[in-house]
């Protein structure tokens, strides 16, 4: 049975010291990856168009300037569901998502799934090199979202994901605002909403070794007043 065609969109503001290695580590995983680069001050487009004349699987989507995760994820959807693809996967590059899982979320999605995630809270799922206070914020977020949105979810704040086209093309992706985490939440709560199968795959999230984090204050207040518009919204019908 043939393999998929599967497209990896990932988002690499300021990841220059990651790039080539993430790239380099999906290099047998059986995918095409689009690095999608928001104009990074350090350099990262320009490695990544270097690495896209000599790694024949990688392509490049260069945007003018930071807009946020979730317009980032956009724009590489549009991209892919623009080509054959016919899986499109989500994650970071800083290697808090092992590439290693990127064959079991597609598996997932070969077995069934509509939408497969890697999720942290269920088990065989866990977390690596967190203090107290990111697992209280992660964890509470993923349950706040859970209980306000009414659904079983358990990672509902994760962002390594793999969709089957049928879902991006469903969703209506124009519709969607959340910049930050709320993005992963709008999407796989679109998705539910639409009746597609959403299952959870355990993954083991460990904190980035390089880079900065992109967390801040205001990623985690959108999520917090996104998500019972995002109720709202179902409420009335309009999702």
């Amino acid at each position: 049975m043939p393999v998929p065609k599967a497209v990896v969109c990932l988002p690499t503001y300021n990841e220059r010291e990651n790039l080539e290695r993430m790239l380099r580590a999906l290099a047998d995983k059986s995918v095409r990856v689009l690095v999608i680069d928001d104009n990074s001050p350090d350099g990262t487009g320009e490695i990544a168009d270097r690495l896209a004349e000599e790694l024949d699987y990688v392509d490049v989507l260069h945007r003018k300037s930071k807009e946020g995760l979730g317009p980032a994820y956009l724009a590489g959807f549009r991209h892919a569901l623009a080509t054959d693809a016919e899986l499109v996967l989500e994650m970071d590059c800083d290697f808090s998502h092992d590439p290693n899982y990127v064959p079991q979320l597609i598996g997932a999605v070969e077995g069934g799934a509509d939408l497969a995630l890697g999720s942290r809270y269920v088990p065989g799922g866990g977390v690596r090199n967190w203090g107290l206070l990111r697992r209280l914020i992660s964890a509470g977020g993923s349950s706040y979202a859970r209980i306000i949105l009414g659904v079983k979810i358990r990672d509902l704040t994760g962002g390594f994901k793999c969709y089957r086209r049928a879902v991006l093309e469903a969703i209506d992706l124009d519709a969607i605002e959340s910049k930050g985490y709320a993005f992963q939440i709008e999407t796989t709560y679109r998705a539910l909403r639409a009746g597609f199968k959403v299952v959870e795959v355990p993954i083991t999230f460990a904190d980035r070794e390089v880079g900065g984090s992109k967390m801040s204050k205001a990623i985690v207040a959108e999520a917090i007043w996104k998500v019972p518009g995002l109720r709202l919204k179902a409420l009335l019908g309009r999702i």
